[in-house]
């Protein structure tokens, strides 16, 4: 432990009354949705809720694409988002024209990758969501991505994420910790993934996350890992390039958790460098300068820049300038351990498929 970490751990100890109001204020808001004094809607509608009960990077993009991805061949889709650190509010609906200053990083990178997917941003997500239904009423399923906490809505298909290196049941509230929910929070959750797994994580480590978990008889814990692809030009996207030993990479990074890709250059390239930026950082002219300025001084003959899928879309407004720069962007995915893959895709698509029926079988009683 380096002594950077060793203050900031010692720090936010210190921070330990703060947590405990925090706790308490967060405890008193659950009591009163619990007791119905705070109101839960339902829809009579398959939603489908992404989320955490920590702040930091648990994988909640990947895995609301993964979900694109195993819904999009059967069931008409939508995406749901507050559209964190935009410079628009209220509702808005992706279109051709959309920009990741008006909906906001992470739903911009599905709008991209996914353009015929119906891609919603809305802070008060109880009025979006008919105002989405009204946008496109062919709608079978929509995913609320990082809605978990956000009890004013109840979905009817709740997917916790945890991060393997921070369990929930290990962690503490903000600011010494980095829970911003109860730990019991988690009983509300249908589904439960550990993120971020190593690849050859062991059975007896699997077991012994889930003896700390207490997964309940109605919940299903899966475990996955991070599967990065082929590195794609940020403009030319057919121009790949295949990370080897010999390449020196200039990391350009502003995501909450940024280690595990750290540690994955750290095993597939000879050297790396790193600009990092704060999550969600809107880069300016200046940022692509500097950045530049960063990479011409890298001397080896195999170099590149590489960014994240969320960094790209806060830097494709500056194409023109990027089009004759090295600059790649790493996609990643999840990957389901243990041979999960086809059980957890199954509980997803039949959640959809049984409320589609049960909705049908009302109609026809009526």
């Amino acid at each position: 432990m380096n002594f950077n970490t060793l203050f900031l751990k010692s720090f936010r100890v210190l921070l330990l009354p703060f947590a405990l109001l925090y706790g308490l204020v967060i405890s008193i808001r659950n009591w009163m949705f619990n007791k119905n004094y705070l109101k839960s809607s339902t829809f009579n509608f398959p939603l489908i809720c992404v989320g955490n009960i920590a702040v930091g990077g648990t994988g909640k993009s990947p895995m609301v694409e993964y979900l694109i991805r195993n819904l999009q061949p059967h069931f008409t889709t939508g995406t749901l988002s507050r559209g964190y650190k935009r410079k628009t509010k209220g509702y808005a609906l992706a279109n051709e024209n959309t920009t990741a200053l008006e909906i906001g990083d992470e739903p911009m990178q599905f709008h991209t990758k996914f353009p015929d997917v119906s891609i919603a941003v809305g802070e008060e997500r109880l009025v979006a969501i008919p105002q989405m239904l009204h946008d496109n009423p062919n709608l079978q399923v929509i995913i609320l991505d990082d809605a978990f906490q956000h009890r004013s809505v109840r979905a009817g298909l709740n997917i916790l994420l945890t991060e393997y290196s921070n369990i929930y049941t290990y962690d503490f509230f903000l600011p010494t910790g980095d829970l911003r929910d109860e730990k019991s929070s988690a009983k509300r959750a249908d589904i439960i993934v550990v993120t971020k797994c190593p690849s050859d994580i062991s059975q007896d480590k699997k077991y012994k996350i889930l003896r700390s978990i207490k997964p309940l008889k109605h919940q299903r814990v899966f475990f996955t890992a991070i599967d990065y692809g082929t590195p794609y030009h940020i403009i030319n996207k057919e121009d790949e390039w295949i990370l080897t030993p010999n390449e020196e990479v200039l990391l350009v990074c502003g995501i909450a958790n940024p280690r595990p890709l750290k540690e994955y250059l750290l095993n597939n390239v000879h050297t790396y460098y790193q600009k990092d930026y704060s999550d969600h950082h809107i880069f300016n002219i200046d940022d692509l300068n500097e950045i530049k300025k960063t990479f011409e001084k890298i001397k080896a003959s195999r170099k590149l820049i590489l960014t994240t899928e969320k960094d790209a879309v806060r830097l494709l407004k500056f194409a023109d300038e990027l089009k004759n720069i090295p600059l790649f962007v790493l996609p990643v995915k999840h990957k389901f351990l243990f041979d999960d893959t086809e059980v957890f895709n199954s509980m997803v698509i039949d959640y959809v498929k049984n409320f589609s029926l049960k909705v049908y079988e009302k109609k026809e009683n009526k």
